[in-house]
């Protein structure tokens, strides 16, 4: 049973399966076709202004195309816009649009041969790339859009492989290296206490401590410009019905157990792993924030610019990547998150569109805001980076 519960679950999330088996709802797999594996056909840009709904005043362009297995961002100090794909061992860079058709002025591989790269980031001159195993880093130079030398080791004999795989890369306001490290598995208990946790480095990559545990899958996080908060998207775990659990918005705290493998969502034990772990349930961090279950927030970022109305500043957007362990698809999309005055997050639609009927045209993996003050969204389903600006009220 447990090897075709695996299968199953390899096949949703390489997006093969494109309708709802049946299944016990809690088994039921009903994922997008093709995309991850294949590669889906390029949004045409009519069909993307039809589907794609945005609040008044925003509109969304196909920024740049052929990115295979597009996932997460990072802007250079120049403008450019760096691009990671996991499956080809690839970051790419994309210049920015100087000549004000909506589209880069052009696209080229910056670093290939990797291991699966994901998160990366810029700090004091380097180029910092998580791939699945080690952290890696190489001379950048923003000006030259340009690397030097040779790629060399920081962080090596991380936790590869498994469910969760990706690794994430960010730089906090402290000057401290922050990475990601997903579970192995849907529900169970980790070997390694890295797993299911959010690391931290010196730049150099010594002093490695466990900075939070419980975080089943946070691929995505970012600092409050304002508090230098570290907040984190994490992904719920899979086979236990339509509804539950949701997934997370966390406050990540240092030394603090965010409840996973033993409880979900508002600290309800696991019908799996919850039994008798009383005690660590009740110490654990409940969530900030829960997503519907099974929409798998991936890449956040809080918005910083003056680029939008003044509402969004100091929000944060996430971007769902999308059910496959649900017999109704959720996610696939781009959500806002704003506090308000009592300090409860409040979440509202801001793209939807990538899935109507049951259809899917994108995934969103990833957001980042360009210093343009535009919002910049990937989409590893179609290979895409869409560009939203405001366009004013008129």
């Amino acid at each position: 049973m447990a090897r075709l519960l695996l299968i199953i679950a390899g096949l949703a999330a390489v997006g093969v399966l494109s309708c709802t088996l049946f299944l016990p709802e809690e088994w039921v797999v009903n994922a997008p076709v093709g995309g991850m594996l294949f590669g889906a056909d390029v949004v045409e840009e009519t069909e993307l202004q039809r589907r794609i709904e945005l609040p008044p005043g925003f509109r969304i362009d196909t920024f740049a195309t052929g990115l295979r297995n597009a996932r997460f961002m990072r802007f250079s100090g120049a403008g450019d816009l760096l691009v990671s794909s996991p499956r080809e061992g690839t970051i790419f860079l994309l210049e920015p649009d100087r000549d004000g058709d909506g589209a880069t002025d052009g696209q080229r591989v910056l670093l290939d041969g990797l291991n699966r790269p994901h998160g990366f980031d810029f700090h004091e001159g380097w180029l910092y790339v998580g791939e699945t195993d080690a952290i890696r880093r190489i001379r950048f130079n923003p000006e030259t859009g340009a690397v030097d030398g040779e790629l060399e080791p920081v962080v090596t004999g991380l936790p590869e492989g498994g469910n969760h795989w990706t690794k994430t890369v960010r730089f906090g306001p402290d000057g401290w290296m922050y990475v990601s490290v997903g579970s192995s598995c849907n529900v169970c208990d980790e070997e390694d206490e890295r797993r299911a946790a959010m690391l931290r480095f010196r730049p150099d990559g010594s002093d490695a401590q466990v900075y939070a545990r419980g975080l089943r899958n946070s691929a995505g996080f970012d600092f409050h410009p304002r508090t230098g908060e570290l907040w984190a998207t994490d992904n719920g775990r899979d086979l236990l019905g339509d509804d539950f659990p949701p997934c997370e918005f966390n406050r990540v705290v240092e030394g603090a157990d965010y409840g996973w493998p033993y409880a979900n969502g508002m600290k309800q034990p696991d019908p799996d792993f919850g039994a008798g772990r009383d005690a660590e349930i009740a110490a654990s961090v409940a969530p900030e924030h829960g997503f519907v279950a099974h929409t798998a927030p991936l890449g956040m970022t809080f918005y910083r610019g003056e680029g939008f109305p003044a509402r969004y500043r100091g929000a944060a957007f996430v971007a769902q990547h999308g059910s496959w362990n649900r017999s109704t698809k959720s996610g696939y999309r781009v959500v806002l998150l704003e506090w308000d005055d009592a300090g409860t997050i409040l979440e509202s639609d801001f793209a939807v569109g990538f899935e109507k009927d049951e259809q899917v045209i994108g995934r969103p993996v990833d957001v980042a805001e360009g210093p343009d003050g535009a919002l910049y969204v990937s989409d590893d389903y179609t290979g895409a980076v869409y560009r939203i600006e405001y366009a004013g009220a008129d």
